[in-house]
């Protein structure tokens, strides 16, 4: 059967699911052998678009046998192939469908796999939809209490939303990846987020934003008495006595250099914006409020 003309196989297959007269009702156990074979075959020779046709076919028999593990198996080679295509949408529907049918399988690591390779497929061509798939494979896993699996993932949007200059959305999500890390006791993962996060709204120029997420994570024990604490800190203490120098200074720092690589290039551009309106904003804030019965 290895060669066996494929199309032959296909149209075989087909006519195994539709019923008729003679069929009342369709063998898809045999149909899906067929489409599986005429899948390698397509694939070998190196037609892709009739080999993502025939796994998806593959994958539709699998379900209809029961067996959701290899119907998701198929499914992601037909994303597979659908990148070799440039086939985008299909990408994402490939995978999600598979991600779909391993849940079905109640197997969350491999569901959240198959969106992660999604995601990293179409960082460059759908960089909107590749956030989506790592958002929600990242909501598999916590709910199923493995947010430390979800670590790669947190990195991978965080990464993206930063190309895309979402710089707030980014910090949102080293946020979300703090708290996850929390979850799972990785102190030294939850206090690089928050370090990240104060960097991030820095180098988006709020820096009040920024002082005030350092003022919130400071209410966490495990936060208060670490060394990017401590690097925040002497941040943000630079840039409100507007010293530049200080700034370059910090950002060179170990703490800093131990972070992961997208926040370094953030960190090594600062100070971003003019830190003198830092100062004259602050002093705005702390200067007292007029009262209209002193008319001293």
């Amino acid at each position: 059967m290895s060669k066996s003309d494929p199309n032959k196989l296909m149209s075989k297959a087909d006519k195994l699911t539709k019923l008729s007269l003679t069929r009342w009702s369709a063998d898809w156990k045999a149909a899906t052998t067929l489409y599986e074979q005429a899948a390698v075959q397509y694939r070998l020779s190196k037609d892709y678009e009739k080999a993502k046709e025939a796994f998806e076919k593959a994958s539709k028999g699998q379900e209809m046998i029961s067996s959701p593990w290899d119907a998701a198996k198929h499914m992601e080679s037909a994303a597979t192939l659908a990148k070799e295509l440039g086939h985008w949408n299909e990408v994402s529907d490939d995978y999600r469908k598979a991600s779909e049918l391993y849940i079905e399988c109640g197997r969350s690591q491999p569901a959240a796999d198959a969106l992660a390779k999604g995601a990293a497929a179409l960082e460059d061509a759908l960089p909107e939809e590749a956030i989506k798939m790592c958002t929600d494979a990242c909501d598999i896993l916590e709910e199923d209490g493995k947010e430390q699996m979800a670590f790669d993932l947190y990195r991978a949007a965080t990464s993206i939303y930063v190309k895309l200059e979402k710089y707030e959305d980014a910090a949102t999500f080293l946020l979300r990846w703090g708290l996850a890390a929390d979850q799972c006791k990785a102190v030294n993962s939850q206090c690089k987020a928050y370090l990240s996060a104060i960097i991030v709204y820095l180098y988006a120029h709020d820096f009040k934003q920024a002082e005030k997420c350092h003022n919130d994570c400071s209410q966490i024990d495990a936060y208060v008495s670490s060394d990017q604490c401590r690097c925040a800190s002497k941040l943000l203490s630079a840039y409100s006595e507007a010293d530049i120098e200080e700034v370059k200074h910090v950002v060179q720092s170990s703490t800093i250099k131990n972070l992961d690589h997208v926040i370094i290039r953030l960190a090594r551009k600062l100070p971003t914006g003019d830190l003198s309106s830092l100062q004259a904003e602050a002093a705005k804030d702390e200067e007292p409020p007029l009262d209209e019965n002193d008319l001293t």
